[in-house]
């Protein structure tokens, strides 16, 4: 099915989710993973890599055979019940109630759970309600007065050492005191409430309770100081709340973990209880993760699966203690296409207490899609439009493929949106953004349709805007990426940043921005700012749109030309000193370059490039003819990055012209050096196929090249035999990041 596109192995009924819980969808029980000590799960991957599709597909598949709770750390529903009571209420405790009264109705194997231990501690806050009276504290006690008990189930009683908390218990003591004048948090309240909690409760009750809240930290042992501490660091708000946060989050596991560890329990109940925490990234979702982290750390052990989503590739910076990324040691990962998934067990030597929180994680690289998984879904998404033979959709499978990079969400929006779609004579791939999909959820004909690349735009960036940028940058942040999608490193999206928020009071830097895509899980690249290949062929495509004949487009880089072309006359044009070899092979393709260094060799190949792609093809042409003989090596060098770029809107003559069919003046070396030019171009820019007449004419132009009368034309022979090679087996020319990602999803 849909929803399980690319996670069949993991869901299935020996894949890693059924081990993880102990149970297969099916029913049958399976050896479970891991434990006592369990590791936090965390699916980690971008946008549209269907962390939350991966985690509402495990609730489908296994909540009717296992206690599963789906929590979205995202929603605005908690603060917004927290709202009316804040000294009593937060974000925090309305998410653990939600998954308390979820499992009070739990309908599986073993029947419903109680939380008297939880209860007491949110009964305990309630003491914060704004009046302070005895009946305002009973009113909102008696909220959470259900998870105190087990519902009858089959014939099971409800009655065991904890009988005393029963409905009425809190209002018929409180209400002794009506009449009385308080003032707010009075000890009288607090001492009210405390005596309903204990003194009708069985001994084994009273002990449970002594056991948990007299470890609260302050307690001493003694368990009705621990409550006042609790309910005073509630009030108190900021850290001191989110101990007593953490603290009721311990306590809620501890009745779950109770209800399995009884002799009943044993007996009845099988496999592992989970909580799905989607948007973990978020405040909620981390505060969260966190307090059962800590209590792992320090020894709290209980059988409760926790799977999160984390957006970064090294689960969230606050696993980490707060170390520079150079010296964080990554956390356990499992990637599915790898098998079997690993051996997991926390760090025991005497530092162990103080390693950071990713000891206790274990991260879930979200698969890519294959290259079969992909063509399937495209395939059977065009089976419902009955395409004209196979042409159209072995070009459309292409173009899928390279603008996804193998991301599930955006493989079946492309899908979707080509199932009618007929992909233009010499199409560009970024041509199938143009298609209309028409969104779910709306039936009929009068249903909207969109183009398919304001879908994604929307869905992959403003509908995951990164958690920690700042609410005054929301409104522009799609327009400060759609302009960044031409920069290349931290200096050219400086320019870009300065310029797009002249007049505004607060200012992004490239920095800040390339820490936020990192934090919102989007890969980085060497030479490319914008480091995910898809996302920036979308904002390519939307920056060319943004003004009437690609005016914006034009003017960005001519921006940067101009930037260029100061700095390169300022410092007289020179190379940068990277070696010897300026990082070239001998065959004059360049490898990656390091992530200290710029994505270009020189100041004059950045002004080029920029130049090409906005006008300045002649001029281009000129330079690289100028400054071939003598240094064929550095030159190839050169020329990849000159025509690492896309390609403007519009007709695209640069096949035409590679094959000498559009009339160049000049003399021969400027005549092939332009057709050579533009047959590189189509190569780099990675949205086109090659194949093997591109890589003939490669061939044939170097050729050409080795043969005339200058300095080092020789040394082009071997080049002409490499990147043909490559261009025939639809390789780039200049590897990079993106583009070997491109390369692995053939």
């Amino acid at each position: 099915m849909c929803e399980e596109l690319g996670f069949e192995r993991l869901l299935d009924e020996d894949g890693f989710f059924a081990r993880l819980l102990g149970r297969a969808p099916s029913g049958a029980g399976r050896e479970p993973l891991y434990g006592p000590d369990l590791p936090v799960v965390l699916l980690t991957g971008g946008p549209g890599m269907g962390k939350g599709r991966l985690l509402r597909a495990v609730r489908d598949r296994f909540a009717a055979k296992v206690p599963l709770i789906h929590l979205d750390c995202a929603s605005p529903v908690f603060a917004d019940r927290a709202d009316p009571e804040p000294g009593a209420r937060s974000a925090a405790t309305e998410a653990l109630v939600e998954v308390a009264r979820r499992l009070c109705t739990w309908q599986g194997t073993g029947g419903s759970f109680a939380f008297p231990r939880f209860f007491a501690g949110v009964a305990m806050i309630a003491t914060g309600v704004a009046e302070g009276t005895p009946e305002a504290v009973a009113t909102e006690a008696e909220r959470y007065e259900g998870l105190a008990q087990r519902q009858r189930l089959r014939g099971l009683g409800t009655g065991d050492f904890w009988r005393g908390v029963l409905r009425g218990t809190i209002r018929n003591l409180l209400t002794t005191l009506s009449g009385q004048a308080f003032d707010p948090y009075s000890a009288a309240v607090s001492n009210a409430l405390l005596d309903a909690l204990f003194e009708r409760l069985a001994p084994r009750g009273r002990a449970e309770l002594e056991r948990i809240y007299g470890a609260y930290p302050g307690a001493a042992g003694q368990p009705r100081i621990g409550l006042r501490i609790l309910a005073a660091d509630f009030r108190a708000g900021g850290e001191a709340r989110e101990v007593a946060e953490s603290f009721l989050f311990r306590a809620l596991r501890e009745d779950l973990e109770a209800a399995y560890a009884s002799a009943s329990g044993w007996l009845r109940r099988v496999g592992r209880p989970g909580l799905l925490l989607d948007h973990a990234e978020s405040p909620l979702g981390e505060q969260v993760l966190r307090a059962v982290l800590t209590d792992r750390r320090a020894g709290q052990r209980d059988r409760v699966v926790i799977v999160g989503t984390a957006r970064r590739r090294d689960g969230g910076a606050f696993l980490h203690g707060g170390l520079p990324s150079q010296e964080v040691t990554p956390p356990a990962e499992y990637r599915p296409a790898d098998g079997a998934p690993p051996a997991w067990s926390r760090r025991t030597d005497a530092g162990a207490d103080r390693a950071p929180l990713a000891d206790g994680v274990l991260l879930l690289r979200m698969p890519l899609l294959t290259g079969d998984q992909l063509r399937r879904e495209t395939v059977r998404r065009q089976r419902r439009a009955e395409p004209e033979g196979g042409t159209n959709r072995r070009r459309i499978d292409a173009a899928v493929a390279r603008l996804s990079g193998g991301r599930p969400h955006t493989v079946i929006r492309l899908a979707a949106a080509a199932a009618e779609f007929r992909m233009p004579a010499d199409a560009n791939d970024r041509d199938i953004l143009d298609a209309r999909l028409r969104l779910p959820g709306l039936p009929g004909d009068g249903a909207p349709e969109h183009p398919v690349a304001d879908v994604l735009l929307r869905e992959l960036i403003l509908d995951q805007l990164p958690v920690r940028l700042p609410t005054e940058h929301h409104a522009h942040w799609l327009d400060l990426l759609t302009h960044l999608s031409v920069a290349h490193d931290t200096e050219c999206a400086d320019v870009l940043l300065r310029h797009h928020q002249s007049g505004h009071v607060h200012h992004l830097t490239a920095h800040h921005v390339s820490q936020l895509l990192i934090d919102t899980g989007w890969p980085t690249c060497e030479r490319h700012f914008i480091g995910d290949f898809g996302l920036r062929q979308l904002l390519v495509h939307r920056l060319y749109g943004l003004r009437p004949g690609g005016a914006a487009w034009y003017a960005d880089h001519h921006l940067l030309r101009d930037h260029y072309a100061r700095r390169a006359a300022g410092e007289g044009g020179v190379q940068r000193d990277g070696g010897p070899d300026h990082g070239v092979s001998d065959n004059g393709v360049s490898g990656n370059r390091g992530p200290d260094e710029g994505a270009f060799r020189s100041l004059t190949a950045h002004r080029m490039n920029h130049h090409l792609v906005s006008g300045g093809a002649d001029d281009v042409v000129s330079h690289l003819a100028a400054t071939l003989p003598g240094r064929p090596r550095e030159w190839c060098a050169d020329l990849l990055e000159i025509a690492q770029a896309p390609y403007p809107g519009g007709a695209d003559a640069r096949r035409d012209r590679a094959q000498g069919l559009v009339t160049v003046d000049g003399p021969p070396l400027r005549r092939t050096v332009d057709q050579l030019l533009h047959a590189v171009w189509l190569c780099e820019e990675r949205t086109r196929p090659t194949g093997k007449e591109t890589a003939r004419t490669l061939a044939k132009l170097l050729d050409l090249l080795s043969i005339m009368d200058f300095e080092g034309a020789g040394r082009l022979s071997r080049t002409a035999t490499d990147w043909s090679g490559l261009a025939e087996n639809e390789q780039p020319l200049l590897r990079c990041t993106c583009t070997e990602q491109l390369r692995r999803r053939r």
